[in-house]
C-alpha cells in the first residue's frame, strides 16, 4: 500500500509502499476513507534527530476515519464495511483514568510504549490503518468522512479545552480565541452553540479573520503588540472570563495572560513553546491557566453528535495521498484555512 511518511530527520515526507497491515487478535484493520493534516506533525518533524521520540521510519496521520476492512480473532461488535472515526489519544484502557474514558491522560502510556496513530506508531495517511482495540472506534453513522476526521482532533481538542470553561461562560462574558486555524476557527463555532459569551478572535492574517466572522465571532482583532489593549477595550477594561491560545508561542501566551480577567481561564492549546508565568502579582487575582491534551473518548462522541446537529462544521482543503507533502508545505506556509485533509483511496 502507498503511505506518507516522515523518514529522515530534517526532510519532507515522501510517499512511499509499504506491505499492507494485517489485523492480529483483538486488532481492526481499516481502509482509510481520510486523513487529517495537522500542525503537531510539523512539530514533530521539527525536533532535532537528539532526543526525536519516535522511530523512523513513520507514517504520519493522527486524525483518522474509515471502513472496516478486515478484524483480528476476537474482536466483536464492529462489523467489515461499517464507518468508524478513530479516538487517537490511545492508552491501556485500565488505569484510573482511562477507566473514565479519558485515555488522554493514561497513567501507564508512557511506562508502557502506547502512542497513539501518527505519533509514535503507524498513522492514517495510508491506504490501510491498524487500529489497536475496537474501543478505539467510534461510529460515524452517515457523517461524511472529509467532514468528520478533523473533528477526532482539531474538533475534539477546543471541545475539551472550552467545556472545562463553560461554567464562567455566562450572558455577559467574553472569551477571547486567540489563532483562528484549524482548531481555532472549530472553538470559536464550539463557543457560540455552547455558550452566551461574546467572542473575540484573534489572529496574524486577515484571510483567518475573516473565516473567524464567517463562523461566528462578534469581534475579530488583529494579533500584534497592541491586541491586549484592543481587547481591554472591547470589554470595558474586564477582561475575558476565558482565553483559548491555540498558537502557544511566546507573544500570544503574554497576549493571553494580559486579556485575562479577574478568575478567568487561560487554556494555552497551541504548541508553540511559550509559557506563561503563574504566581501572585503575575496574573489577575485567582486567574486559573492550563495547559489541556487532545480529550476522552466520551467527548469524541459529543462532538460528533454537535457536528451531525449542524452546529459545527470544518473548513477542508481535499489532497490525495500523492499530493500529500505538497499539503504539509501549504500549512507550514499558512495558506490553508481550515484543515487540509488526505484521502488516500479517492
Amino acid at each position: 500500500m502507498k503511505a506518507l511518511q516522515y523518514r529522515t530527520i530534517g526532510a519532507p515526507p515522501e510517499v512511499v509502499t509499504v506491505p499492507d497491515p494485517e489485523p492480529g487478535p483483538g486488532q481492526v484493520l481499516l481502509k482509510v476513507t481520510a486523513a487529517g493534516v495537522c500542525h503537531s506533525d510539523i512539530a514533530v518533524m521539527s525536533w532535532p534527530a537528539e532526543g526525536f521520540p519516535y522511530a523512523l521510519p513513520l507514517t504520519l496521520g493522527h486524525e483518522g476515519v474509515g471502513t472496516v476492512a478486515a478484524l483480528g480473532a476476537g474482536v466483536a461488535g464492529v462489523r467489515e464495511g461499517e464507518a468508524y472515526a478513530v479516538y487517537g489519544p490511545w492508552g491501556c484502557g485500565n488505569c484510573a483514568k482511562c477507566a473514565e474514558g479519558k485515555e488522554n491522560y493514561c497513567l501507564r502510556a508512557a511506562e508502557l510504549g502506547i502512542h497513539p496513530p501518527g505519533l509514535g506508531r503507524p498513522g492514517a495517511m495510508a491506504e490501510y490503518l491498524l487500529v489497536d482495540d475496537p474501543r478505539h472506534l467510534v461510529p460515524l453513522d452517515g457523517l461524511d468522512p472529509v467532514a468528520a476526521v478533523p473533528l477526532t482532533d482539531a474538533g475534539l481538542t477546543p471541545y475539551h479545552a472550552v467545556k472545562r470553561s463553560l461554567p464562567k461562560l455566562v450572558a455577559g462574558s467574553t472569551a477571547v480565541v486567540i489563532g483562528t486555524g484549524g482548531l481555532g476557527h472549530v472553538a470559536v463555532q464550539l463557543l457560540r452553540a455552547l455558550s452566551p459569551a461574546r467572542v473575540v478572535a484573534l489572529d496574524v492574517s486577515e484571510d483567518k479573520l475573516r473565516l473567524a466572522r464567517e463562523v461566528g465571532a462578534h469581534e475579530t482583532v488583529l494579533s500584534d503588540a497592541r491586541a491586549a489593549d484592543a481587547v481591554r477595550e472591547l470589554t470595558g477594561g474586564r477582561g475575558a472570563e476565558a482565553v483559548f491560545d491555540f498558537v502557544g508561542a511566546e507573544p500570544t501566551v503574554r497576549t493571553a495572560g494580559a486579556v485575562a480577567a479577574v478568575e478567568g481561564d487561560v487554556v494555552i492549546v497551541g504548541i508553540g513553546g511559550g509559557a506563561l508565568p503563574v504566581g501572585f502579582g503575575y496574573l489577575p487575582f485567582e486567574v486559573s491557566v492550563t495547559a489541556p491534551y487532545w480529550g476522552s473518548r466520551g467527548e469524541l462522541l459529543e462532538v460528533l453528535a454537535l457536528a451531525r446537529s449542524g452546529a459545527v462544521s470544518v473548513h477542508t482543503e481535499t489532497f490525495s495521498l500523492d499530493e500529500g507533502p505538497r499539503a504539509y508545505e501549504r500549512l507550514h506556509e499558512g495558506t490553508i484555512d481550515g484543515r487540509a485533509v488526505i484521502v488516500p483511496n479517492g
